[in-house]
């Protein structure tokens, strides 16, 4: 299993609004494929599969904040 996180953003961004899930758990995904929709204040922007598989769980729901280095996926 392989978590996905949230990575290092702007200077002086420390978290991110999850806006939109492209794919929901079951899914396979392809190293690569935008997983997951995020907002600043500043942009929005994708986070990609880091992982080919199945995703198997989401830490967090459209509308949470989430911290930079926090698992927001795991794929296994």
């Amino acid at each position: 299993m392989s978590n996905v996180l949230l990575p290092e953003l702007a200077e002086n961004v420390n978290s991110a609004v999850i806006t939109y899930w492209h794919f929901e758990v079951g899914d396979d995904v392809k190293e690569g494929d935008d997983l997951v929709e995020m907002a600043t204040d500043k942009a929005t922007f994708n986070v990609p599969a880091a992982y080919s598989g199945k995703l198997t769980k989401k830490f967090f729901n459209e509308g949470d904040t989430v911290k930079v280095g926090e698992t927001l996926a795991s794929i296994e």
